[in-house]
């Protein structure tokens, strides 16, 4: 059973956000130094994400903090992280998801042919064991969202068991993520 192919709005599309990001009466301060705080590190006006999500201000902090124990600081290294969020993306047709983490790949050490193979199928892309394994299981969990013993077992084979825990959590949030980006029809971030 696959998932549809989502998309987020390209450039050109008439596609309009159903949520508009809000500004500081709508954000609240944090919401609103976060945005800020985002907009400059991204290199962007605004962070549409953050200010988008931001408008639900009891939920905002706990989400951040949640992302961030994700990446930057998830239990994956960070090149690690960076493929397999690059990877959901793709699988997703996310392209806001993708922007990002392209840019912050390259930030933590990807080279342009290694954040291109995250388009291709794992077993045919080139990697070595133990990112093909883990690509491949990132693979089956967002089409299928399980992962088959065979393919358990070959991740297995190359991560600990808190690795394997982080992998799992770390594919469900930014499938997540995705959703959000798609049914809130977020926005691409205009460089500033």
């Amino acid at each position: 059973m696959s998932q549809p192919h989502h998309t987020d709005s390209a450039p050109g599309d008439q596609v309009r956000p159903r949520i508009r990001p809000g500004g500081f009466r709508e954000l609240g301060p944090v919401g609103w130094a976060v945005n800020r705080v985002g907009a400059r590190v991204t290199g962007s006006r605004d962070v549409h994400l953050f200010a988008t999500l931001g408008r639900a201000r009891r939920l905002f902090p706990a989400w951040l903090a949640y992302s961030g124990m994700m990446m930057p600081f998830g239990i994956l290294d960070r090149r690690t992280t960076e493929l397999v969020i690059l990877r959901v993306a793709h699988l997703r047709g996310s392209a806001y998801e993708r922007a990002h983490h392209e840019r912050i790949g390259a930030r933590v050490g990807l080279d342009d042919d290694e954040i291109a193979r995250t388009l291709h199928d794992p077993g045919s892309a080139g990697w070595p064991d133990r990112l093909e394994a883990v690509l491949a299981a990132v693979d089956e969990l967002v089409r299928t969202k399980d992962i088959a013993d065979h393919t358990w077992a070959e991740v297995a084979a190359h991560l600990t068991e808190a690795e394997l825990v982080g992998l799992v959590q770390l594919v469900a949030q930014y499938d997540g993520l995705a959703t959000t980006l798609h049914a809130l029809r977020i926005q691409p971030d205009r460089p500033r």
